[in-house]
Order: C-alpha cells, then sequence, then structure tokens
C-alpha cells in the first residue's frame, strides 16, 4: 500500500494560533506532523542599539519595554550587571522590594499563560477566569508602582519607590486572595478530562532533551531539570529565603514532560511565589532603597566604570541573561540581552515531531515565547534569507558602530 503523501503547510507570522509572529513550516502527512522549522525575526525593534546610545539610567526605561510581561526581569538583569561594574552597593531592603515586585510579575505571567493555554484549547470559560484571577496581581502591582505595565520601579542603584506601611494590608490581601483560589485553579486546569485528554502525553520533551537543548523556566522543570537561577545563584533578597525548584511531582505521580506537566509546573509556581512574598514581607528590613537619592551620581559613578558583568535573573519564562560592558564612557561599549524564549524555542523542534495538526497551538503556547523580547534581525540579500557570517557580525556591531560615533 503506497504511504501517504507529504504535504508542506506554513502557519504565521500571522496566524489566529500564533499570538506573536514567527513563521513555521510543517512537513505534514495526514494529520501527523513529519517535519518542523520555524523563522523569527519578525518583531525586531533594535533595543540593544538604542541601548548603546543611552546613558545606563536611561536604558532602565527601555529595558522595562522590552517585554511587556516581564519588563521587571529585564531591568533587574540590567541593573544587577551595571552594579556590578561600577561597585554599586544597592540596600538591603531596595532588594526586597525588588523580590516581591518580580514575584507579583511571575504570578500575573503564569496566570496570563494560563488563560491563552486554555484558549488554545478552545476552552474560552477558563481563558477569561484565568484572566480574571489574573488581575488582583495586576491591581497591586499598579497600587504600588503606578503602572499596570512597564512598571518603571527598579534603577540602577536600587528602586524607585519604597513600600509604605499602609500599603502592606493591600499585599495581604492579595495573598490571601491567591491561597483562597488555589484549589478551584488546580481542579480546573489539572482535573479536567479534557484538558487532560488533550495535554496529557503531548507534546514531550525528555530530561535528556531538556538539558542538550539548554531550556530554562518552567519548559527545563517541567523535564524534570531542578534548575532555578533563585536558588542556584540566588540574588536580590532570595538568599534570605527557602527558594526550591518546582517539578512536576508536586502534583503528578511521574514526570513526562509533556504539555500537562508545563500546566502543572506554573500553577504550583504562583502558589509558591504567594509564599515566597509572605516570608519576604515578614522579614523585610528597614532603611533606603535607592544607593543615591542624586541619579547625577548615579551616573557619575557609570561613567567612571569599566569593566564586564553578566546580570542573570531567574523570570517567569526563565533565566534572563543581560551582559553589559563599560569602557569609562556614560554609555555602553557593548549590551547584549538573552531572554528566556531565545533558550526554549528550539525544543519546538522535538516536541512537535510526532504530533497532530490540532495540537500544534496548545504545544507551541506551552514554552510560554515571547517573541517581542527574543528576536534579532532577520538578513535578507537579493531577496533570499541568509545566514551572516563572524565578520559580518564584528563589521556591524563593531566597527561601524565605532565610524558612527566618530
Amino acid at each position: 500500500m503506497a504511504s501517504k503523501p507529504t504535504y508542506n503547510i506554513p502557519i504565521g507570522p500571522i496566524h489566529p494560533a500564533l499570538k506573536e509572529p514567527i513563521l513555521f513550516t510543517f512537513d505534514i502527512q495526514g494529520e501527523v506532523i513529519k517535519g518542523v522549522d520555524f523563522a523569527p525575526g519578525k518583531t525586531h525593534r533594535g533595543i540593544e542599539w538604542m541601548g548603546m546610545r543611552r546613558n545606563p539610567v536611561q536604558i532602565a526605561h527601555l529595558c522595562d519595554r522590552i517585554c511587556g510581561i516581564c519588563g521587571v526581569s529585564h531591568t533587574l538583569a540590567f541593573s544587577r550587571a551595571i552594579e556590578q561594574i561600577a561597585e554599586i552597593e544597592v540596600p538591603e531592603r531596595a532588594h526586597y522590594v525588588r523580590s516581591i515586585i518580580a514575584e507579583f510579575e511571575r504570578i500575573q505571567s503564569h496566570l496570563l499563560w494560563a488563560g491563552v493555554a486554555a484558549h488554545e484549547l478552545g476552552f474560552d470559560t477558563l481563558f477569561h477566569l484565568a484572566w480574571r484571577v489574573r488581575e488582583e496581581a495586576m491591581d497591586v502591582i499598579e497600587y504600588l508602582t503606578g503602572n499596570r505595565v512597564n512598571y518603571g520601579i527598579v534603577q540602577v542603584g536600587g528602586v524607585r519607590r519604597d513600600f509604605t506601611d499602609d500599603q502592606f494590608p493591600r499585599i495581604y490581601q492579595a495573598l490571601e486572595t491567591y491561597e483562597g483560589l488555589v484549589g478551584k485553579l488546580v481542579t480546573l486546569f489539572l482535573e479536567d478530562t479534557t484538558i487532560k485528554l488533550r495535554c496529557m502525553n503531548c507534546g514531550v520533551l525528555s530530561e535528556r532533551d531538556a538539558l542538550e537543548l539548554c531550556t530554562v523556566g518552567p519548559t527545563a522543570r517541567a523535564s524534570g531539570l531542578a534548575i532555578d537561577v533563585r536558588a542556584d545563584a540566588p540574588y536580590a533578597a532570595y538568599g534570605d529565603i527557602d527558594v526550591k525548584p518546582i517539578l512536576p511531582d508536586v502534583y503528578a505521580d511521574a514526570i513526562k514532560g509533556d504539555v500537562y506537566d508545563r500546566i502543572v509546573v506554573r500553577l504550583f509556581e504562583v502558589v509558591d511565589s504567594v509564599r515566597i512574598i509572605r516570608d519576604l514581607m515578614d522579614q523585610m528590613p528597614t532603611g533606603p532603597v535607592l544607593w543615591e537619592t542624586k541619579y547625577a551620581k548615579i551616573l557619575a559613578t557609570c561613567k567612571k566604570a569599566e569593566g564586564e558583568a553578566i546580570g542573570r535573573v531567574e523570570a517567569p519564562r526563565g533565566e534572563c541573561f543581560h551582559y553589559v560592558r563599560m569602557n569609562r564612557s556614560e554609555t555602553p561599549e557593548a549590551w547584549k540581552v538573552k531572554a528566556s524564549t531565545y533558550s526554549n524555542q528550539m525544543s519546538w523542534l522535538k516536541i512537535l515531531m510526532g504530533e497532530q495538526i490540532a495540537d500544534i497551538p496548545i504545544i507551541v503556547a506551552s514554552i510560554d515565547p515571547c517573541m517581542s523580547c527574543t528576536d534579532r534581525v532577520s538578513v535578507i540579500r537579493d531577496g533570499r534569507q541568509g545566514v551572516m557570517t563572524g565578520d559580518d557580525l564584528h563589521h556591524l556591531s563593531v566597527e561601524k558602530t565605532r565610524r558612527m560615533q566618530e
């Protein structure tokens, strides 16, 4: 009997199943995926290029805008790198403020993802519920920082504003709200028969593949890798509390590394973030929240700084990595950002193979991709997409930039 023919099907870059522009190309045999390729580079904004023409205090504003969901993670990673180079000592209370906001950001990010996942499964009632529950974290973030998105609270040397005593009851109220909703969320997402049938044994990423592909965050932990920057290399106030990587076996009997396990990890990370915020609130020290109240002093210190450093932060999607090099100048000599999705997107090539066409949306969404903070330039020469050589990159990133500055 002759085998079924194979068809090539493009999905994207603009497609109802994709929340951000990215092009997938699938080789399909019947309803089964036999080949996968993807092409990012549709939303490149040149933020690194802009940042290298601004001082570190201004770059902090840009970092907040790399991603509308995890802006604090990017700003914190960049600030940590600058603070290491310039030898700026962040006040202890500022570390706690940073960590509390980061955990509220993790809560709202995971609940946003949960809603998107429900939508991709066709469960729009659960989608609206998850986003309604998310509003509590968004309201608290706005109450504490003044903004729902692009919070603007993290600054080189600390944070822009402190928490006042009369704000604490509102924070505890939010924590109690989430503690009361845990059972309902777990039941709706993890006990629903349809979700189990759609997500169990679907989009499986083995522990070995997760390790070899250098995945990070919930994507890696769902496959059994116990990695978390907050625990492995504590920063901010995380060294003062107990932080352990959340693995699927907190709920499931065995770790499979499938879509279902990724749901488990994110839901129980919401639970853990509530516990972490409560611990941080209980231990919060007194004191200033900014290394130097005058930004002119901060800028002068950064201008004298020389050297290179990296800032690592456990963003909601995984490790966020900023590399910065200063050379006694007001602007960085180099600044490179590696967002979490950059590390996770290669897992698509594994988890989509052999699956059904109908499962493409939820499998793609299961790594919680964010293309706006991941994208790099797509190189088009003579109408064809190409690859840049090392010499090409050096010419554009160093030599051409130097000539422009001259």
